[in-house]
């Protein structure tokens, strides 16, 4: 089997500020993100985003966290590698938060990396805005002229999360042409998808949002976050190509250059770009649908704020998308190293009418449990027979993604999620090193996770 890099722990001496406290409240808010659009959200401390939250690894955080709300929360810590008990997954490391009740989470978050946190109790919850970027920051990391933290995520319409849990929505795919997605029929209904009323980034849609000054010769750094509830993010940056460094928060073994990102829900990509010119450009999500236009926000040179950016174009077609297979290369050597998994998942269910989304034939809570011991190299393999794709989560761990529709990679990815793709596969590999507990493993497309496509990582005692 293919060995598992080892994901960096602090162990070093504490920093003179050992511990950063941190308050979060939620509450209701009328969310505008644009003119003359009014939703009823959620928000931590009054906005959606919720607080851009940042430590420097070696820290710990205290977050005194308050509900506000008329529906049972928590608040899972994605992507960080933490106590059992801290992450937050309600009625399976902690109790649900109840109106005028709290909890306190208190932690030393590693690796360092762009993570975020989110509900993780009730129905929707996170849809409507509890949500917000997390940032462990790296002690050793050349700091860049300008950094920017870019959280894009949606405002479902009234009723379409609920039509999509019956399997009976008729909104339409978005991908744009080019993705695999968008190949297929402009006009299919697969009745899960959710049709959504406004698509943000940092809480307004375009021309909204706060601009971005930058200038020319800065070496710019993007940290990108998708918390659309069920949607991939294909993300370009006008006349610009970007260096992906990091996946997930966690570095690539080699940067890979590209024109587009492309996000599934939960995922986070760090990228650089260098500004060689004068001008004004947006960073966009591209899609088939033009409401996602607006899902947008400008960058801009000094003196040229009120200048009309550069947009760039809604099609793929001749551009290079990021993708596993290209971050990580192919080859052939790896296959027979990587073994026979240790665990095989079936994905599955779904169809116009359909609310079960199944693993192995069975929806949560009954289905097949991950029994590992301590220290124990496992891999896990799925395979998908459904005509979505399935952006699966684990949380707790950082594994290794090895293969990717049949195809080895020669530098597996370090993350803690990858979209399984429609009628495709996706080999992780792991060493179950955390804190004993239980562990969900989840699509992160809510409707799949709520409609039953979930399990649990259970180490055994």
């Amino acid at each position: 089997m293919l060995a598992v890099a080892s994901i960096p722990r602090f162990t070093g001496r504490a920093l003179a500020s050992d511990v950063v406290d941190v308050a979060l409240r939620s509450s209701p808010l009328r969310f505008s993100p644009a003119r003359g659009s009014h939703f009823s959200g959620l928000a931590y401390n009054g906005t959606i985003p919720g607080p851009l939250l940042r430590v420097v690894h070696g820290q710990r955080i205290r977050v005194r966290y308050v509900s506000d709300v008329d529906v049972p929360t928590s608040i899972h810590w994605h992507g960080v590698l933490l106590p059992n008990d801290m992450d937050g997954a309600a009625g399976i490391t902690q109790r649900a938060v109840r109106r005028g009740d709290s909890f306190l989470y208190d932690f030393a978050p590693g690796p360092p990396g762009t993570r975020w946190y989110h509900d993780h109790a009730f129905r929707f919850a996170s849809a409507r805005g509890l949500f917000g970027m997390f940032v462990v920051e790296d002690p050793n990391d050349e700091p860049p002229d300008r950094e920017f933290a870019l959280v894009f995520h949606d405002v479902p319409a009234r009723n379409s999360m609920e039509a999509a849990m019956r399997g009976r929505s008729t909104a339409p795919m978005s991908d744009p042409m080019g993705s695999g997605q968008g190949m297929q029929m402009t006009h299919a209904r697969m009745g899960d998808e959710v049709a959504y009323a406004a698509h943000c980034i940092n809480g307004a849609a375009y021309p909204y949002g706060k601009k971005l000054a930058v200038h020319v010769g800065d070496r710019v750094r993007l940290r990108t976050l998708n918390t659309s509830p069920t949607q991939t993010r294909y993300v370009r940056l006008a006349g610009h190509e970007l260096v992906v460094t990091h996946a997930d928060g966690n570095p690539l073994a080699q940067p890979a250059t590209v024109d587009v990102l492309r996000i599934a829900p939960g995922e986070r990509y760090d990228a650089f770009f260098e500004v060689r010119k004068a001008g004004a450009f947006l960073l966009q999500g591209i899609s088939n649908d033009p409401l996602e236009s607006q899902q947008a926000v400008m960058l801009y040179t000094e003196g040229l704020e009120s200048a009309p950016p550069q947009t760039a174009s809604q099609m793929l077609d001749d551009l290079r998308v990021f993708s596993y297979e290209g971050a990580g290369g192919v080859g052939v050597q790896t296959k027979a190293a990587m073994g026979t998994p240790t665990f095989d998942l079936t994905l599955g269910g779904g169809g116009w009418g359909s609310s079960r989304w199944t693993i192995d034939g069975k929806i949560w809570p009954n289905t097949p449990k991950l029994r590992v011991r301590h220290g124990e190299a496992i891999a896990v393999r799925f395979r998908n027979t459904s005509d979505m794709d399935h952006p699966m989560h684990l949380h707790g761990h950082i594994f290794m993604l090895a293969e990717v529709n049949g195809i080895p990679l020669l530098r597996p990815l370090a993350k803690d999620g990858s979209l399984v793709s429609a009628n495709g596969s996706a080999t992780w590999l792991l060493t179950a090193d955390s804190a004993p507990g239980r562990w969900l493993l989840h699509c992160h497309n809510e409707i799949h996770m709520n409609d039953g496509m979930m399990t649990e990582l259970v180490y055994l005692t």
